[in-house]
């Protein structure tokens, strides 16, 4: 939303005590803004032991949903709940790496815990999973080609891992090869420097999604 000028300039000249007012029912309205203040200007935390905390979250989270999902639907609906939580983070701690990190490692639990019967769920279409998770996989590729070259370093074991994953179940070797992704990008750490334009021609062909 664009305001105009003169909006503008009323709102800047209002009293200390009347924007004091308007910000505190703004925030009321709007959480993850609130969070998001709350972390920089109040709470003791570091990004860094949110991030931690997040991690022991996810890895428990996944365990659960492991157990518990009936079909395939279900585990794909928890596993976008999941990540909306990392993604809720990112956005009040500004961890650009922790998005990348965060990803991976519950990508890699999801598949750790679930590739053997990815196929075999009796309800449910297993094919929307994989291009999912093949879909994540190609944006977190993306996500680390945009950051400084040294991080590549530090992701590339739960890389290597997830590439390994993908590559041991049929079904996801197959939807990453018709999507477009090739596993040597993960297994290798061999990111191509124009994955973001990869990434945007194959969505215009209606592929990663």
């Amino acid at each position: 939303m664009v305001f105009e000028k003169e909006f503008r300039e009323a709102v800047i000249n209002l009293s200390i005590k009347e924007k004091d007012k308007l910000l505190l029912r703004l925030l009321k309205r709007d959480i993850p803004l609130a969070n998001q203040l709350y972390f920089e200007l109040v709470s003791t935390q570091t990004v860094e032991e949110r991030r931690e905390e997040l991690e022991e979250l996810v890895v428990k989270r996944v365990a659960a949903m492991s157990r518990h999902s009936s079909s395939i639907q279900d585990l794909l609906v928890k596993t976008r709940s999941l990540s909306g939580d990392i993604t809720e983070q990112v956005k009040i701690t500004k961890d650009k790496f922790g998005e990348v990190s965060l990803n991976l490692l519950m990508l890699n639990e999801i598949l750790k815990s679930n590739t053997p019967k990815i196929s075999l769920f009796s309800r449910g279409k297993p094919q929307k999973f994989a291009v999912y998770v093949i879909a994540r996989a190609f944006k977190l590729l993306v996500l680390i080609r945009s950051m400084h070259e040294d991080y590549l370093v530090d992701f590339k074991p739960d890389l290597e891992r997830l590439g390994t994953f993908i590559s041991q179940n049929d079904l996801l070797n197959k939807t990453a090869l018709h999507h477009g992704l090739e596993l040597n990008w993960l297994i290798d750490g061999e990111i191509p420097e124009n994955i973001k334009e990869r990434q945007d021609s194959l969505r215009k062909k209606g592929f990663l999604k």
